[in-house]
């Protein structure tokens, strides 16, 4: 059974099963987002008392933080016991964008030069780190929810703010990507 769940599985298994939690969360009435988390974790640290926007019933989210627990466990599990000796099957056209931006392609699905341990020990790798984490909280609070919530729950649910959400986000990643990153690195 392990090795059945180590390999590799087709791309539309996720999209299936996204699309099976979706019909479950609109047929109980919930809409899903993972930045709604960081609210509700706010609140249960006590930022209700300070300002108006943290102040509601987390109670009502649990279901939420419990989406997140499982996440964080089910990334564990996947990183530490389902863990696949073969190398990431990567298109050359993508290990070959990377190496122009002087990121080695490792075989992981995770490259360790962005996402190891020297990255944030180095004060570059500390900016980069800072200064995405306030942007995507900027964003995600400006957006009014992240790209999770816009894009999977804010579709499925026919919302015209959650399209227009939607296309500046990819907007924002292809210039992110053809114009910032190579700067970046």
């Amino acid at each position: 059974m392990l090795e059945l769940l180590r390999q590799p599985w087709p791309w539309y298994t996720s999209g299936a099963a996204i699309a099976f939690i979706m019909v479950l969360l609109l047929i109980f009435g919930k809409s899903f987002g993972f930045s709604s988390n960081l609210r509700t974790l706010c609140t249960l640290a006590g930022a209700g008392k300070r300002h108006q926007f943290f102040d509601f019933d987390w109670k009502t989210q649990k279901w939420n933080l419990l989406f997140l627990l499982g996440a964080v466990l089910g990334g564990v599990i996947a990183a530490t016991l389902l863990k696949s000796e073969i190398p990431m099957a990567l298109s050359q056209s993508t290990i070959d964008d990377l190496a122009k931006l002087n990121i080695i392609f490792d075989g992981q699905l995770n490259p360790s030069q962005l996402f190891g341990y020297q990255l944030i020990s180095s004060p570059k790798g500390i900016v980069i780190l800072l200064a995405g984490g306030a942007l995507v909280g900027f964003g995600s609070r400006y957006a009014g929810g992240c790209t999770s919530g816009h894009a999977i729950s804010g579709l499925s649910n026919l919302q015209l703010p959650s399209l227009l959400a939607v296309i500046g986000f990819f907007t924002g990643g292809l210039a992110m990507t053809h114009f910032l990153l190579p700067l970046i690195f």
